[in-house]
């Protein structure tokens, strides 16, 4: 059973960071993107960040300049740096990780900034 841990959402105030950590039960081989996406209530869920097996980035233009997503060397863990954070952030943030055929989404975090 493949499991996406996720941990590090809270509440912050404007101009505040937050740090959002995921990690992936699945072995380097069978990941070929991990990112982050966000729900705003009522909303679709969007992309926020995402790095590719091979390192490449990308971002939403809303976050640019603001949030990092890294990796460990195990290139199974993500992480989200968010920083500058706006009320507009606000969201649950969710892990997601994809194979050639898998995809897996994890149970999402809640990230609230204050104004």
């Amino acid at each position: 059973q493949v499991q996406l841990v996720e941990s590090g959402g809270g509440l912050v105030q404007a101009g505040g960071s937050l740090r959002l950590s995921c990690a992936a039960s699945l072995g380097i081989f069978r990941i070929n993107v991990m990112g982050w996406y966000r729900q705003h209530p009522g909303k679709q869920r969007e992309l926020v960040a995402a790095i590719t097996r091979d390192g490449s980035t990308n971002y939403a233009d809303s976050v640019k300049g603001r949030f990092t997503i890294s990796r460990d060397n195990a290139k199974t863990t993500i992480y989200l740096q968010m920083n500058s954070l706006k009320p507009e952030d606000t969201a649950v943030y969710y892990c997601n990780v994809r194979g050639s055929v898998d995809n897996y989404w994890g149970q999402g975090t809640q990230v609230t900034v204050s104004s």
